[in-house]
């Protein structure tokens, strides 16, 4: 091979590179005006510049430039100083096509860690070493490319084993060809290559990995926030709604035969509105705090207005607020079904605590039919499922999963003497337990 042909195919090399690097250039500015875009969305000011943008990914164009080395090579080639020119100027073009080869494959991890590229890895480094061994001189830099490409392509544990073979095996054939100076610059450079190359592309590739964990996790957050408010929402909405509609009705009976009666259940729902509104907007910012006490009481003036006769009973020691706000909104949760659905006349509301758990029981005795709030997915009272498990639906669906979260359970069926029943069981120390979930430490959703 005339060194014009060698000139003519590092010229196609260097024009396929190109048109390589900008489809990945192009590739890159796609990806960074959708960043632009979701920051736009985001309501961060385009005008300043991304930080958080790492910029793109790294290819195999950050180590083109290195090529250079061999430059030295090359103009022997050009001055006639090499012997035997045509087997030189054949090992310098195959040289960079394999070195170009295995850089460009090292940027993606199931090309790297192919046998493909192992084996052009190894017929580069036999390259290397006769090419040194026949010429010496600056055909020894090669060794220094050849370390480049080695950091490159293997990543991973056995690297500095490797480098440090890779630069004792350049080092003794420079030492060879050219004496203890050129062994200790020659192995120097190819260990120093190698080990920094693994390091820059291993720690940019991890940062990459990181930001990409750090967005699903801010990803998954925001998901379990919208879970939670859609929770809370349900459950202030619809008991608030509930005893209003029953409140209105007692109101709309009352009135014609005795006003200061329908008057007090008017006073009633302005009130259930007021609360229901500070509850909401506590509710948005996530640091509601419910009580099992407040809860009670307000289950009696619904049971009441709606014509059932409430019967409470609480045994046991105080609670912990965590456990109080989650039986809380249990009590909600099924007093509002009872009231919408259950057509009882009775409901009875039990507290039981003991050492080490606390057990909430729901009971009314309704005649067992109706569709429900949509909170479970049989028949019956609407306030859960037919049987005990599977509990479906929002609302008690939901506080299923809370009391699951705190190491509770919720249970919902028919009860053995007729009516409905539902039963929270829940450990004492929930408040440990419900730390360790986002938003469970001050709500139960």
């Amino acid at each position: 091979m005339t060194w014009r042909q060698n000139v003519r195919l590092r010229v196609r090399t260097c024009q396929s590179a190109r048109s390589e690097w900008k489809a990945a250039r192009d590739e890159w500015k796609a990806e960074y005006e959708r960043s632009k875009a979701a920051r736009r969305a985001a309501g961060k000011k385009p005008g300043f510049p991304d930080t958080d943008h790492p910029g793109p990914p790294p290819t195999g164009f950050t180590l083109l430039p290195w090529l250079l080395l061999g430059l030295g090579a090359f103009s022997n080639l050009l001055q006639g100083e090499t012997p035997n020119p045509w087997i030189g100027g054949l090992g310098l073009p195959v040289f960079n096509s394999l070195y170009i080869y295995v850089t460009f494959r090292s940027f993606d991890r199931v090309k790297r860690e192919s046998v493909s590229t192992r084996v052009a890895l190894g017929l580069m480094g036999l390259l290397t070493t006769g090419l040194a061994l026949g010429y010496g001189g600056d055909w020894l830099t090669f060794f220094p490319l050849l370390g480049l490409a080695t950091g490159a392509a293997l990543r991973g544990r056995g690297l500095g084993r490797t480098g440090l073979l890779l630069a004792l095996y350049a080092g003794a054939i420079a030492y060879v060809r050219g004496g203890w100076d050129d062994a200790t610059g020659i192995g120097y450079a190819t260990f120093i290559s190698s080990m920094v190359t693994a390091a820059i592309l291993g720690l940019s590739e991890a940062v990459r990995e990181l930001r990409a964990a750090r967005e699903e996790l801010a990803r998954r957050a925001v998901e379990k926030e919208r879970l939670r408010f859609s929770r809370d929402l349900h459950d202030l909405l619809g008991h608030t709604l509930s005893v209003i509609v029953v409140k209105s009705e007692a109101a709309r009976r009352l009135a014609p035969r005795d006003m200061d009666a329908a008057l007090g259940q008017i006073t009633d729902i302005e009130s259930v509105g007021r609360q229901a509104l500070t509850e909401i907007r506590e509710a948005v910012t996530g640091y509601r705090e419910g009580s099992l006490a407040t809860e009670l009481t307000r289950a009696r003036s619904a049971l009441s207005a709606a014509s059932v006769q409430p019967v409470v009973r609480q045994s046991g020691a105080p609670l912990d607020p965590q456990s109080e706000a989650l039986l809380g909104w249990v009590v909600r949760e099924a007093v509002t079904n009872v009231v919408r659905h259950s057509r009882a006349s009775r409901c009875e509301i039990t507290v039981e605590g003991a050492a080490e758990r606390v057990r909430l029981t729901v009971t009314d005795n309704g005649t067992g039919t109706g569709t429900g709030t949509g909170t479970g997915p049989g028949t019956g009272t609407g306030t859960g499922a037919d049987t005990c498990e599977g509990v479906g639906g929002t609302g008690l669906k939901g506080l299923t999963e809370r009391l699951a979260a705190a190491g509770g359970s919720l249970t919902a069926g028919p009860a053995p003497r007729g009516g409905f029943t539902v039963t929270a069981d829940l450990p004492v120390g929930a408040d440990e337990l419900t730390a360790a979930t986002p938003g469970a430490a001050r709500q139960p959703g």
